[in-house]
């Protein structure tokens, strides 16, 4: 089978949460770019309306919602809209998340000073709606027995990692697990569920202190063997095979994507 074949997602409907920018925008952009139609879904209004215009202006099938994922009753509106708009829905790509702050090498990440506000919002937001995303995607692929979930977990949820905090750690763990019971459940009806784990990659997670703090990045260099961070498009080749024929028999799995982070 040709390649052009193997990875053909010409004309399927595509949901992106966090799609404005990094990771998002980056499997937004695959998919558009190789022919799906791509609903962005994210919370920065100006970073969301610039990011679908330029791809619209490049001739390219895609929507965009402004919305918190945290507000579970607008997201499940949202994706189940994009479904009856187009009939069917395809590919969900659960890849919105926010993080904890910073891991217990700092004072104010130690166990004891976790902060419990932050603690339910990161909960909320990458775990709970995590959930509803494959929970409305689940019925709407049930029902036309196919489609492809896929999950944006971290090593962070793999391993412990002391740079990354308690709550950002327990919800990737917990997504990890809720890939593998979905899965299960799924199979029978042809839905793949599989989760990408990104290790240090430079987007605006956290408020965009990679791009700011040199002495953190190059802590997170230094579990890498490849000796760098990646860029976001350094995702695109993974997500277009998760989301493409090419992986019709991959499922239930968690998928590192580190320069060797976990290899050690």
């Amino acid at each position: 089978m040709r390649a052009d074949a193997l990875f053909d997602v010409r004309g399927r409907v595509t949901v992106v949460t966090g799609a404005a920018s990094g990771l998002g925008l980056a499997m937004a952009e695959v998919m558009a770019e190789n022919g799906a139609v791509v609903a962005m879904l994210d919370i920065d209004a100006v970073g969301l309306d610039a990011a679908a215009a330029r791809l619209a202006e490049a001739g390219h099938a895609v929507e965009a919602t402004v919305l918190d994922v945290g507000e579970t009753a607008r997201l499940r509106a949202a994706i189940n809209a994009t479904a009856e708009k187009h009939g069917r829905l395809d590919v969900v790509f659960a890849n919105a998340g926010i993080s904890a702050g910073p891991g217990f090498q700092r004072p104010e990440g130690e166990i004891d000073a976790v902060d419990m506000t932050r603690w339910q919002q990161v909960l909320q937001v990458n775990l709970t709606s995590v959930f509803v995303t494959l929970q409305v995607a689940a019925e709407r692929m049930k029902a036309q027995r196919s489609g492809r979930i896929i999950v944006t977990s971290s090593i962070g949820g793999i391993r412990a990692e002391r740079m990354v905090g308690y709550a950002y750690a327990a919800t990737k763990a917990a997504v990890n697990n809720l890939v593998r019971q979905a899965a299960l459940e799924l199979a029978p009806y042809n839905v793949l569920v599989n989760a990408i784990a990104p290790g240090p990659f430079l987007t605006n997670i956290g408020g965009g202190r990679l791009h700011r703090e040199p002495e953190t990045v190059q802590k997170f260099v230094d579990i890498v063997p490849l000796g760098r961070l990646a860029r976001p498009d350094e995702l695109k080749g993974l997500a277009l095979l998760l989301a493409s024929p090419a992986s019709s028999f991959i499922t239930g799995a968690v998928i590192p994507i580190d320069g060797g982070a976990t290899a050690g």
